[in-house]
Protein backbone atom coordinates (compact mmCIF):
# COMPACT_ATOMS: atom_id res chain seq x y z
CA UNK A 1 0.00 0.00 0.00
CA UNK A 2 2.89 2.12 1.18
CA UNK A 3 4.66 2.10 -2.82
CA UNK A 4 1.36 2.22 -4.46
CA UNK A 5 0.41 5.27 -2.30
CA UNK A 6 4.34 6.84 -2.97
CA UNK A 7 3.99 5.99 -6.82
CA UNK A 8 -0.14 8.08 -6.99
CA UNK A 9 1.67 11.07 -4.88
CA UNK A 10 -0.53 9.95 -2.43
CA UNK A 11 0.06 9.83 1.51
CA UNK A 12 -1.03 6.09 2.43
CA UNK A 13 -3.60 7.64 4.42
CA UNK A 14 -5.51 9.73 1.50
CA UNK A 15 -4.82 6.44 -0.83
CA UNK A 16 -6.61 3.92 1.85
CA UNK A 17 -9.60 6.57 1.78
CA UNK A 18 -10.04 7.06 -1.32
CA UNK A 19 -10.02 2.90 -2.34
CA UNK A 20 -12.52 2.65 0.39
CA UNK A 21 -14.93 5.21 -0.99
CA UNK A 22 -14.38 3.72 -4.32
CA UNK A 23 -15.39 0.44 -3.05
CA UNK A 24 -18.47 1.32 -1.12
CA UNK A 25 -22.07 0.89 -2.29
CA UNK A 26 -22.54 4.34 -1.94
CA UNK A 27 -20.09 5.38 -4.80
CA UNK A 28 -22.64 6.34 -7.43
CA UNK A 29 -24.92 8.71 -5.33
CA UNK A 30 -21.86 10.02 -4.27
CA UNK A 31 -20.40 10.74 -7.65
CA UNK A 32 -24.14 12.27 -8.00
CA UNK A 33 -23.39 14.45 -6.03
CA UNK A 34 -19.78 15.47 -6.65
CA UNK A 35 -21.89 15.99 -10.24
CA UNK A 36 -24.43 18.06 -8.85
CA UNK A 37 -21.86 20.37 -6.72
CA UNK A 38 -19.94 21.35 -10.11
CA UNK A 39 -17.10 19.81 -8.42
CA UNK A 40 -17.40 22.05 -5.58
CA UNK A 41 -13.95 21.91 -3.44
CA UNK A 42 -15.33 22.29 -0.19
CA UNK A 43 -18.49 21.00 0.24
CA UNK A 44 -21.34 22.08 2.97
CA UNK A 45 -22.16 18.77 4.68
CA UNK A 46 -26.18 18.44 5.74
CA UNK A 47 -27.48 16.22 8.18
CA UNK A 48 -31.30 15.96 8.85
CA UNK A 49 -34.60 15.50 7.47
CA UNK A 50 -37.76 17.31 5.73
CA UNK A 51 -40.96 16.33 5.31
CA UNK A 52 -44.00 17.90 3.24
CA UNK A 53 -47.09 17.58 4.53
CA UNK A 54 -50.98 18.04 2.50
CA UNK A 55 -52.56 21.14 4.75
CA UNK A 56 -55.85 19.64 4.75
CA UNK A 57 -55.34 16.11 5.29
CA UNK A 58 -52.23 15.98 7.21
CA UNK A 59 -50.90 12.77 4.70
CA UNK A 60 -47.30 13.04 4.13
CA UNK A 61 -46.66 14.07 0.24
CA UNK A 62 -43.08 13.96 0.85
CA UNK A 63 -40.02 12.93 3.34
CA UNK A 64 -36.80 12.70 2.74
CA UNK A 65 -33.45 12.03 4.95
CA UNK A 66 -29.87 12.33 4.95
CA UNK A 67 -29.62 8.89 6.30
CA UNK A 68 -29.45 7.64 3.30
CA UNK A 69 -26.82 9.53 1.86
CA UNK A 70 -23.31 8.16 1.74
CA UNK A 71 -21.58 9.10 4.86
CA UNK A 72 -25.33 10.06 6.24
CA UNK A 73 -24.63 13.79 4.71
CA UNK A 74 -26.17 15.60 1.52
CA UNK A 75 -23.26 17.45 0.27
CA UNK A 76 -24.27 20.74 -1.29
CA UNK A 77 -21.68 23.37 -2.90
CA UNK A 78 -20.23 26.26 -0.57
CA UNK A 79 -21.21 28.70 -3.65
CA UNK A 80 -17.65 30.82 -2.84
CA UNK A 81 -16.60 33.53 -5.49
CA UNK A 82 -13.38 33.94 -4.50
CA UNK A 83 -11.37 31.39 -6.47
CA UNK A 84 -8.97 30.77 -3.55
CA UNK A 85 -11.45 29.52 -1.82
CA UNK A 86 -12.62 27.43 -4.52
CA UNK A 87 -12.54 27.39 -8.04
CA UNK A 88 -15.33 25.68 -9.45
CA UNK A 89 -18.01 27.57 -7.40
CA UNK A 90 -16.30 30.86 -8.91
CA UNK A 91 -16.14 29.61 -12.03
CA UNK A 92 -19.74 28.84 -12.40
CA UNK A 93 -20.40 32.59 -10.57
CA UNK A 94 -18.50 34.15 -13.47
CA UNK A 95 -20.60 31.90 -16.15
CA UNK A 96 -23.37 32.70 -14.61
CA UNK A 97 -22.52 37.14 -14.10
CA UNK A 98 -21.20 36.61 -17.90
CA UNK A 99 -24.61 35.39 -18.80
CA UNK A 100 -26.60 38.24 -16.62
CA UNK A 101 -24.56 41.22 -17.49
CA UNK A 102 -24.59 39.90 -21.65
CA UNK A 103 -28.66 39.61 -21.11
CA UNK A 104 -28.53 43.07 -19.80
CA UNK A 105 -26.68 44.76 -22.82
CA UNK A 106 -28.28 42.63 -25.86
CA UNK A 107 -31.43 40.66 -24.63
CA UNK A 108 -32.10 37.20 -23.85
CA UNK A 109 -35.55 35.73 -24.30
CA UNK A 110 -34.90 33.01 -21.82
CA UNK A 111 -33.55 35.19 -19.12
CA UNK A 112 -36.68 37.72 -19.89
CA UNK A 113 -34.98 40.34 -21.23
CA UNK A 114 -36.09 40.91 -24.80
CA UNK A 115 -33.47 42.24 -27.33
CA UNK A 116 -35.13 45.35 -27.90
CA UNK A 117 -32.81 46.41 -25.07
CA UNK A 118 -29.98 46.33 -27.50
CA UNK A 119 -31.52 49.99 -28.67
CA UNK A 120 -31.78 51.49 -25.00
CA UNK A 121 -29.31 53.70 -23.67
CA UNK A 122 -26.69 52.09 -21.54
CA UNK A 123 -23.23 52.22 -20.13
CA UNK A 124 -20.96 49.39 -18.78
CA UNK A 125 -19.43 51.39 -16.08
CA UNK A 126 -16.23 50.87 -13.60
CA UNK A 127 -16.55 51.99 -10.23
CA UNK A 128 -12.72 51.18 -8.19
CA UNK A 129 -11.70 52.68 -5.09
CA UNK A 130 -8.48 55.67 -4.91
CA UNK A 131 -4.99 55.40 -4.24
CA UNK A 132 -3.96 54.37 -0.83
CA UNK A 133 -0.02 54.11 -2.01
CA UNK A 134 1.44 52.89 -5.12
CA UNK A 135 1.84 49.66 -5.04
CA UNK A 136 3.70 46.86 -7.30
CA UNK A 137 1.83 46.63 -10.87
CA UNK A 138 2.58 45.64 -14.58
CA UNK A 139 1.86 49.07 -16.33
CA UNK A 140 1.69 48.95 -20.24
CA UNK A 141 5.33 50.17 -20.54
CA UNK A 142 6.18 46.83 -18.68
CA UNK A 143 8.51 48.17 -15.86
CA UNK A 144 7.01 48.94 -12.61
CA UNK A 145 7.57 51.55 -10.08
CA UNK A 146 10.27 50.10 -8.36
CA UNK A 147 12.43 49.57 -11.08
CA UNK A 148 11.41 45.88 -12.12
CA UNK A 149 9.51 43.60 -14.73
CA UNK A 150 6.97 41.49 -13.20
CA UNK A 151 6.09 38.37 -14.72
CA UNK A 152 2.55 37.48 -14.52
CA UNK A 153 1.77 35.83 -11.23
CA UNK A 154 4.42 37.46 -9.52
CA UNK A 155 3.94 37.46 -5.56
CA UNK A 156 4.52 41.04 -4.76
CA UNK A 157 2.08 42.04 -7.78
CA UNK A 158 -0.52 44.22 -5.35
CA UNK A 159 1.72 44.90 -2.57
CA UNK A 160 2.86 48.60 -1.41
CA UNK A 161 6.08 49.45 -2.81
CA UNK A 162 6.39 51.09 0.76
CA UNK A 163 4.23 49.56 3.28
CA UNK A 164 5.07 51.91 5.64
CA UNK A 165 3.03 54.84 4.17
CA UNK A 166 0.47 53.11 2.80
CA UNK A 167 -2.94 53.92 3.94
CA UNK A 168 -4.24 50.20 5.17
CA UNK A 169 -6.61 51.95 7.08
CA UNK A 170 -8.68 53.65 4.70
CA UNK A 171 -8.05 50.32 2.07
CA UNK A 172 -10.12 48.12 5.06
CA UNK A 173 -12.32 50.94 5.94
CA UNK A 174 -13.35 50.98 1.52
CA UNK A 175 -14.01 46.94 1.50
CA UNK A 176 -16.35 47.37 4.24
CA UNK A 177 -18.07 50.40 2.82
CA UNK A 178 -18.27 50.17 -0.80
CA UNK A 179 -21.36 49.04 -0.61
CA UNK A 180 -22.58 51.71 0.45
CA UNK A 181 -21.10 53.91 -1.82
CA UNK A 182 -22.88 51.91 -4.74
CA UNK A 183 -26.28 52.91 -3.22
CA UNK A 184 -25.60 56.09 -2.45
CA UNK A 185 -25.03 56.17 -6.59
CA UNK A 186 -28.12 54.70 -6.81
CA UNK A 187 -29.89 57.35 -4.43
CA UNK A 188 -28.40 59.90 -6.87
CA UNK A 189 -28.38 58.89 -10.21
CA UNK A 190 -32.23 59.51 -10.31
CA UNK A 191 -32.00 62.99 -8.98
CA UNK A 192 -29.19 63.66 -11.24
CA UNK A 193 -31.52 62.74 -14.47
CA UNK A 194 -34.71 64.45 -13.00
CA UNK A 195 -32.76 67.52 -12.58
CA UNK A 196 -31.04 67.50 -15.72
CA UNK A 197 -34.82 66.84 -18.00
CA UNK A 198 -36.68 69.70 -15.36
CA UNK A 199 -38.89 67.14 -13.82
CA UNK A 200 -39.35 65.97 -10.36
CA UNK A 201 -38.23 62.57 -9.09
CA UNK A 202 -41.73 61.55 -9.01
CA UNK A 203 -42.02 62.06 -13.04
CA UNK A 204 -39.25 60.47 -13.74
CA UNK A 205 -40.28 57.08 -12.25
CA UNK A 206 -43.38 57.53 -14.58
CA UNK A 207 -41.54 57.96 -17.64
CA UNK A 208 -38.40 55.53 -16.70
CA UNK A 209 -37.38 52.79 -14.92
CA UNK A 210 -33.09 52.54 -14.08
CA UNK A 211 -32.73 48.94 -14.80
CA UNK A 212 -28.69 47.79 -12.54
CA UNK A 213 -26.62 44.87 -12.86
CA UNK A 214 -23.48 44.92 -10.89
CA UNK A 215 -20.78 42.44 -10.02
CA UNK A 216 -18.32 42.82 -7.14
CA UNK A 217 -14.47 42.04 -7.93
CA UNK A 218 -11.08 42.04 -5.94
CA UNK A 219 -8.33 43.91 -7.61
CA UNK A 220 -4.85 42.38 -7.02
CA UNK A 221 -4.02 45.11 -4.40
CA UNK A 222 -6.90 44.10 -2.42
CA UNK A 223 -9.43 46.39 -2.77
CA UNK A 224 -12.92 45.78 -4.21
CA UNK A 225 -14.25 47.16 -7.70
CA UNK A 226 -17.52 46.94 -9.59
CA UNK A 227 -18.58 46.30 -12.86
CA UNK A 228 -22.62 47.67 -13.85
CA UNK A 229 -24.73 47.56 -16.72
CA UNK A 230 -26.86 50.53 -16.13
CA UNK A 231 -29.87 51.06 -18.43
CA UNK A 232 -33.16 53.06 -19.40
CA UNK A 233 -35.79 51.14 -19.91
CA UNK A 234 -39.95 52.62 -20.14
CA UNK A 235 -41.63 52.76 -17.37
CA UNK A 236 -43.05 49.21 -17.79
CA UNK A 237 -39.46 47.74 -17.59
CA UNK A 238 -37.40 46.48 -20.74
CA UNK A 239 -40.19 45.37 -22.45
CA UNK A 240 -40.80 49.24 -23.08
CA UNK A 241 -39.32 52.03 -24.76
CA UNK A 242 -37.65 54.95 -22.69
CA UNK A 243 -38.58 58.69 -23.48
CA UNK A 244 -36.91 59.88 -26.53
CA UNK A 245 -34.77 62.46 -24.13
CA UNK A 246 -33.32 59.18 -22.56
CA UNK A 247 -30.39 59.59 -24.32
CA UNK A 248 -27.06 57.82 -23.66
CA UNK A 249 -25.11 61.31 -23.37
CA UNK A 250 -27.82 62.42 -20.25
CA UNK A 251 -27.54 58.92 -18.95
CA UNK A 252 -23.85 59.04 -19.14
CA UNK A 253 -23.80 62.99 -17.74
CA UNK A 254 -25.89 62.33 -15.01
CA UNK A 255 -23.67 58.66 -13.81
CA UNK A 256 -20.71 60.96 -13.50
CA UNK A 257 -21.90 63.65 -11.76
CA UNK A 258 -23.94 61.43 -8.79
CA UNK A 259 -20.85 58.78 -8.46
CA UNK A 260 -18.76 62.76 -7.95
CA UNK A 261 -21.36 62.72 -5.24
CA UNK A 262 -21.59 60.05 -3.62
CA UNK A 263 -19.45 59.88 0.01
CA UNK A 264 -19.41 58.02 3.01
CA UNK A 265 -18.13 59.37 6.15
CA UNK A 266 -17.10 57.17 9.13
CA UNK A 267 -16.21 58.74 12.22
CA UNK A 268 -12.37 58.52 13.80
CA UNK A 269 -11.76 56.34 17.12
CA UNK A 270 -12.03 57.99 20.61
CA UNK A 271 -8.51 58.10 21.31
CA UNK A 272 -8.39 60.57 18.66
CA UNK A 273 -5.68 58.93 16.68
CA UNK A 274 -7.98 59.09 13.70
CA UNK A 275 -9.79 62.20 12.87
CA UNK A 276 -12.02 59.90 10.42
CA UNK A 277 -12.55 59.24 6.87
CA UNK A 278 -14.39 60.62 4.17
CA UNK A 279 -14.38 57.47 1.83
CA UNK A 280 -15.26 58.55 -2.19
CA UNK A 281 -14.91 56.78 -5.71
CA UNK A 282 -11.85 56.65 -6.74
CA UNK A 283 -10.92 58.42 -10.58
Amino acid sequence: MTDTATMAGLDPTTLEDLLRVAGSPGLDRWMDQTRRNGGCADPIHLTGSTKTLDPTTGTVLHHYSTDAEPGGRLRVACGNRRASRCPACAWTYAGDTYHLIRAGLVGDTAKGTPGTVRDHPRVFATFTAPSFGPVHNRPTSGRCRCGTTHPEGASELGTPLNPQEYDYASAVLWNNHASDLWRYVTIYLPRELAARVGITQRELRERLRISYGKVAEYQRRGAIHFHAVIRLDGPDGPDTPPPAWATFDLLSDALRAATARAKVTVPGNEDGGYPGWVLRWGE
